[in-house]
């Protein structure tokens, strides 16, 4: 990356404080010691040296503890992330504080196949904005996360079907001479499920996956605490797993994969073909009054008890849990998370799922397996975008 961060940790140890810090908030030296594993004296080393460093201060005096008290250590107040969150149809942007707590946002509705020139000019705009609402000059780092498969190591989109113009596209490396700091690219799905990780339902999950249906469809795998990425940077790409030998035309020119079948694209389609049709009543209604239909709508048709509405639900959801079935007796996760636009169809799509995967998989694979909704919303792809960047601010160089 062409800027380098001046204050590193430098050992293993200093690492892992700026880490626990960072998901568990202020500890006293005593407890970092005792957590990590070494001795106070090291502990009192490493946090001075990260003080130093400008990653750690004190954070007043700790519980007593019986004798002398310790002193609490919190991350830096001034360390600040970006997170970018580029959908297929918004954008959202964010700075954090070192605990990834959000403290500005902005959310745009924009079209990815716009291209990278316009989207990551955009994202520069509501960048310095919410940066410079936040006092921030150069932010410690930022993450960005994409709809379509990425080139981790190389920071480009590769072939991304949903993202004409953006194949071999330098996002990392244009951001980073832009906001001179070090950016770090991912796919949005993996960012999702790193946000799962540090604030949501996963906190305490070592092997879950975290399943998007927006857009398209996508599945963060996590292994031991982990992101699993695969070799070439695409695992997880369950959006284009073939359910039927013929099918609708999906984005990636095949046929008859999950996401031409209940993507936030394809669910729209339906709607309107079942509201033109009138084959639902309330889809029809929806469309005679705004004068088109959206994925969202099918959430408000099925809450009125629309027989189409809800069968669409159905269809799509036994569809999702036929493709994590498969997923759970090969996997055998200890939890999945259902997150996404299309989601907020809520628990009848959940209990859908829910029951196909129960009934399809292994007893052994389901009989400790939470299936559940995500509960972060919109701000999960920005969370995860800093968490991804913190990760690496935060390790040994």
């Amino acid at each position: 990356m062409p800027y380098t961060l001046a204050g590193r940790p430098e050992t293993a140890t200093q690492a892992r404080v700026l880490k626990l810090l960072r998901d568990e908030g202020p500890l006293s030296r005593v407890e970092l010691a005792d957590r990590l594993g070494v001795s106070r004296t090291t502990m009192a080393g490493e946090v001075a040296r990260l003080t130093e460093l400008g990653l750690a201060e004190r954070a007043g005096p700790a519980a007593s503890r019986g004798g002398r008290r310790s002193t609490l250590v919190d991350l830096s107040s001034s360390l600040r992330f970006v997170g970018i969150a580029i959908g297929a149809t918004s954008l959202s942007v964010a700075v954090t504080d070192g605990r990834l707590s959000v403290l500005s946002q902005e959310y745009v509705p924009l079209d990815v196949r716009l291209g990278p020139e316009h989207v990551l000019a955009r994202a520069l705009e509501l960048a310095r904005k919410v940066m410079a609402e936040q006092g921030v000059e150069r932010p410690a780092g930022a993450g960005v996360g994409v709809p379509g498969p990425v080139d981790f190591h190389s920071g480009v989109p590769v072939s991304p079907p949903i993202m004409p113009g953006w194949d071999g596209y330098p996002v990392r490396d244009a951001l980073s001479r832009e906001l001179g700091c070090p950016v770090l690219l991912d796919n949005d799905v993996n960012l999702m499920a790193l946000a799962e990780q540090h604030s949501g339902v996963a906190r305490t999950a070592r092997d879950f996956l975290f399943v998007k249906i927006g857009t398209g469809i996508g599945c963060g795998i996590v292994v031991d605490g982990q992101l699993y990425r695969g070799v070439d940077g695409c695992a997880g790409d369950i959006g284009h797993i073939r359910v039927e030998e013929f099918g609708p035309a999906c984005a990636c020119g095949n046929t008859g994969c999950l996401e031409a079948f209940f993507g936030g694209a394809a669910l729209a389609r339906d709607a309107e073909a079942a509201a033109r049709s009138g084959r639902s009543p309330a889809l029809a209604a929806i469309l005679a009054e705004k004068g088109e239909v959206s994925a969202a709508d099918v959430s408000t048709a099925v809450a009125q008890g629309d027989a189409h509405a809800v069968q669409m639900m159905r269809d799509g959801g036994h569809r999702v849990g036929w493709v994590l079935a498969s997923l759970v007796s090969f996997f055998n996760p200890g939890l999945i998370v259902i997150g996404g636009r299309v989601s907020r169809l809520g628990h009848p799509l959940l209990a859908e799922i829910r029951g196909v995967v129960y009934r399809r998989s292994l007893p052994l694979a389901t009989g400790n397996l939470p299936v559940v909704l995500s509960e972060l919303g919109d701000g999960a792809g920005v969370v995860g975008a800093a968490a991804l960047v913190s990760d690496a601010i935060f390790a040994t160089p």
